[in-house]
């Protein structure tokens, strides 16, 4: 991962309403949320969870899909994975094992 991609994700998630709908999705797992529920869920105006949502995808962290109806989000693990990837990259005095996270999902 180049640094200036790094620095778009993590400037993405640099907003309290943004990460919050980052964690609700990555908690939510591969299925993802309708919109509609994600504003439910944290109680964010449509017009308001739109833009974020269209930040958060521009950075390449959350993805969408048509279904019926609805557009719905997920997070875009194989992107997250890489931004941690990048950001261990050179940790714990070479010693990667140290910085593993200690739960997964």
């Amino acid at each position: 991962m180049k640094a200036d991609l790094a620095v778009g994700m993590l400037g993405a998630l640099a907003q309290e309403t943004r990460l919050a709908i980052f964690r609700l999705l990555v908690q939510t797992g591969q299925e993802g949320l309708a919109a509609g529920a994600i504003g439910d869920r944290l109680r964010i105006p449509p017009a308001t969870l739109s833009f974020h949502l269209k930040a958060l995808a521009q950075a390449g962290l959350v993805k969408s899909r048509s279904e019926s109806r609805f557009v719905i989000y997920s997070a875009n693990y194989k992107e997250m994975d890489k931004l941690i990837d990048y950001l261990t990259e050179h940790c714990c005095a070479g010693d990667a094992g140290q910085c593993a996270p200690r739960r997964g999902c």
